[in-house]
């Protein structure tokens, strides 16, 4: 191919994924057409994800704030939700940051299509557009990002509004007087946060002995004792049996670790049990793309399919289904399609559960190196020791940090507290870089931080934290 020829590129999905992509293909001079049913790019994350359920949280966090300052010798009334009041600056933020996506495309020349995208062939797609009509659009290459959705329990499926999906519970049409969470991970544990702060009796429901399934335990250990306090209980070991809509409440029937059952009334359900791939595309059947048994799309470290054609990023493509994984593997995608070379291999990809505390993580874990006999040396600071953490009443929080033994060198993060996912990209960076315990202790941080209590784990690393004391044996 001539290298001044314009190579006519489509993305499916516009989502963090999606519109990632095309905007840098366009940046690279590359003629894209995006095509999403929504009418700006944003996909989930911004119309019925990671923005709204961000804009309730900060409202709860205000909420729960308000009621702990008679701690500080300040005391407020009990707040009145104005629910449509809320749910119109949720909106607000999410057509905001839609309509700023839609504006970019636009300046980047990017054909943006309203509607539905089929395979005819490898490079050929057929859009059914939203206003009406379709047609046929031959590509050099095509990205798919179609996402994910949430994933359903059949037993659990219930023809009334008062059980819901993650999608149905950020939509907020009213504040339950009851709510069960079925589910412990992290969506459940956001939107459940969310409602208790509104004035919600939240009981969560977890078929594990833990919540937030796969995360270390003493990071989750200073969350489950502060959410025990605001939410109406935590089932662990246990699932539901059975769901009944009786009109006025959904009956619920349980199973404990002991086979112990019972049964309470909820005023709604909210089931929260995971997201599944979006991999059931008409035409996929035409072309080569392979589908694994869990129904994500294979790809190889460039993020191409079987079929040379086409790529695919993102939820789409496997775990872990987060925003700013998609949007790497959608740059990842297009620099490989310019030619470059390049593969998608982070070291690190940060997670955050946006509760109160918060708790991020990233690299290698504690849990996950025992269970793969890896030798680690873990060092923690506690945030009782921190000064900044004290001026905030928020102590209970903790920052470690995994290290090799031997080479000293960073291999993981970990943090619980306010702030956790702010805190995180430190971590992230010092893994990538290859930085070492010296490299974090010497790097001088900001007196009063929470910042500080990374620095302060390194150190605990070679004994000397300064506010820490360690008698030596």
């Amino acid at each position: 191919m001539p290298e001044n020829s314009t190579l006519q590129i489509a993305v499916i999905g516009g989502g963090p994924g999606g519109y990632a992509a095309a905007f840098l293909a366009a940046d690279l001079g590359m003629k894209v057409t995006l095509i999403d049913q929504e009418v700006n790019p944003g996909g989930v994350c911004l119309y019925r994800g990671c923005i709204p359920s961000k804009a309730l949280l900060h409202v709860a966090k205000l909420i729960d704030e308000s009621r702990h300052a008679k701690n500080w010798g300040i005391e407020f009334g009990d707040p009145k939700i104005d629910v449509t009041r809320l749910r119109s600056f949720k909106e607000g933020v999410v057509n905001k940051l839609t309509g700023g996506l839609g504006q970019l495309s636009k300046q980047r020349k990017v054909q943006y299509i309203q509607g539905k995208a089929s395979f005819e062939n490898s490079n050929t797609l057929r859009v059914a557009k939203a206003n009406g009509g379709d047609e046929s659009l031959t590509f050099d290459r095509i990205i798919i990002a179609t996402g994910s959705r949430p994933a359903v329990i059949p037993s659990l499926k219930l023809p009334t509004p008062r059980m819901m999906d993650s999608t149905g519970a950020l939509n907020l049409e009213d504040v339950p007087g009851s709510l069960l969470v079925v589910g412990g991970g992290y969506i459940g544990l956001e939107l459940g946060t969310v409602y208790a702060a509104l004035g919600s009796k939240v009981t969560v429901v977890e078929m594990t002995p833990g919540l937030l399934p796969g995360a270390d335990r003493d990071l989750v250990l200073p969350l489950h004792k502060r959410i025990e306090k605001s939410f109406e209980s935590i089932l662990l070991n246990t699932t539901v049996t059975s769901v009944k809509d009786e009109g006025t409440g959904i009956r619920v029937s349980f199973k404990g670790a002991d086979d112990t059952q019972s049964e309470r009334v909820f005023d709604k359900v909210l089931v929260s049990v995971g997201r599944k791939p979006n991999s059931e595309i008409a035409g996929l059947d035409k072309i080569q793309v392979q589908v694994s048994d869990r129904g994500f799309i294979q790809v190889n470290k460039q993020l191409q399919t079987n079929d040379p054609s086409i790529y695919a990023i993102g939820d789409v493509v496997g775990e872990p289904m987060l925003a700013h994984k998609a949007s790497h593997e959608g740059r990842t995608a297009v620099e490989v399609i310019a030619g470059h070379k390049v593969a998608f291999e982070p070291h690190a990809i940060p997670a955050v559960v946006f509760t109160d505390p918060e708790i991020a993580w990233c690299g290698l874990t504690e849990a996950q190196a025992q269970k793969e006999n890896h030798e680690i040396k873990v060092a923690k600071f506690p945030w009782a020791a921190s000064g900044r953490a004290m001026t905030i009443d928020r102590t209970e929080g903790m920052t470690k940090l995994i290290f090799d033994p031997k080479t000293e060198r960073v291999l993981g993060m970990g943090i619980v507290g306010a702030g956790a996912g702010e805190l995180i990209a430190e971590g992230v960076l010092a893994v990538e870089m290859a930085a070492t315990a010296t490299d974090i202790a010497l790097s001088i941080h900001p007196h009063p931080t929470l910042s500080e209590t990374v620095m302060e784990s390194a150190e605990v690393f070679f004994g000397t934290s300064t506010h820490i004391y360690r008698p030596k044996r």
